[in-house]
């Protein structure tokens, strides 16, 4: 399963990899990807949305499934 969440607040590859980083700790997630320019992430895998937004503004940006 492909899910897309929107992410606010990226500006640069470093915003990419730390949500991907904190995107691939949710159990279920088998890979993560993230735009800052198009400001999405998209993560492949069995994970629940709300974990995975949780996980977004844990790491300090905006996120909305």
């Amino acid at each position: 399963m492909v899910t897309t969440i929107t992410v606010d607040g990226m500006s640069c590859g470093g915003c990419e990899r730390n949500v991907v980083d904190a995107l691939e700790d949710i159990s279920g997630v088998s890979e993560a990807s993230a735009d800052h320019e198009n400001g999405t992430a998209t993560v492949e895998g069995e994970a629940n949305i709300d974990e995975l937004v949780t996980a977004v503004e844990n790491a300090g940006y905006s996120a909305s499934p």
